[in-house]
């Protein structure tokens, strides 16, 4: 699943430099073996934010993007609409929103809601129903992040938050400390994979082609 997802992540236009971070020996191994660049980082990250910022740190670049290896439906042009909305520098961090019309999803936890301001910043995420009983649609989070390096430093050195643990959403340690995320929003759904049978789904797409 990680080499497809590094695979599909190189397709994005943008990325200078695609580097996969673990702390596992399996993962780095099978990682280097299939051609990737790949880092080892310390085993006491509470988030892939805090992951992904020791390796930022030592890299020269303005903008991070954070591709989490549980997305192998991920499409290039998502990524690069991060990129693109990173250029405003007054945009610390960013990430991607799907407007889903399955309400049946509003009700599983591991479908992550956002709810937007006017503005398109995040309000908040919930694993819960968001908005409460909508009757048309609702945001689907899709979690892939973009940030401003010097933000995702800062960030990563802020302990994890109340929500954050709460609703074991790495994200609301932003917003719990007063900074704003920019939803992008996209067009392409994705799907994590959180379980053995989300494997089986991800594999029947891929079969059929539903993803170029």
């Amino acid at each position: 699943m990680i080499q497809i997802v590094y695979e599909r992540a190189r397709k994005a236009k943008f990325l200078d430099r695609l580097i996969l971070a673990t702390d596992d020996e399996r993962i780095f191994q099978t990682a280097k073996d299939f051609g990737a660049e790949v880092k080892m980082t310390s085993p006491l990250h509470n988030s892939g934010t805090e992951r992904v910022a020791e390796v930022a740190k030592e890299i020269k670049t303005s903008i991070v993007i954070n591709i989490q290896g549980d997305e192998p439906l991920l499409r290039g042009e998502m990524v690069d609409d991060l990129v693109k909305a990173l250029q405003d520098e007054t945009i610390p961090m960013a990430t991607l929103a799907l407007k889903e019309k399955d309400l049946n999803l509003l009700y599983e936890n591991n479908v992550i809601k956002v709810v937007l301001d006017r503005e398109g910043f995040a309000l908040y995420f919930s694993r819960s129903p968001l908005p409460f009983e909508t009757s048309d649609y609702f945001f689907q989070h899709i979690g892939i992040y973009g940030y401003q390096k010097d933000f995702l430093i800062a960030l990563s050195q802020i302990p994890p938050s109340r929500l954050e643990k709460t609703e074991n959403l790495e994200q609301l340690r932003a917003l719990e400390n007063g900074y704003k995320i920019k939803i992008i929003e996209t067009q392409s759904s994705t799907l994590s994979v959180n379980s053995p049978q989300d494997i089986i789904k991800v594999e029947n797409i891929l079969k059929k082609r539903a993803y170029d």
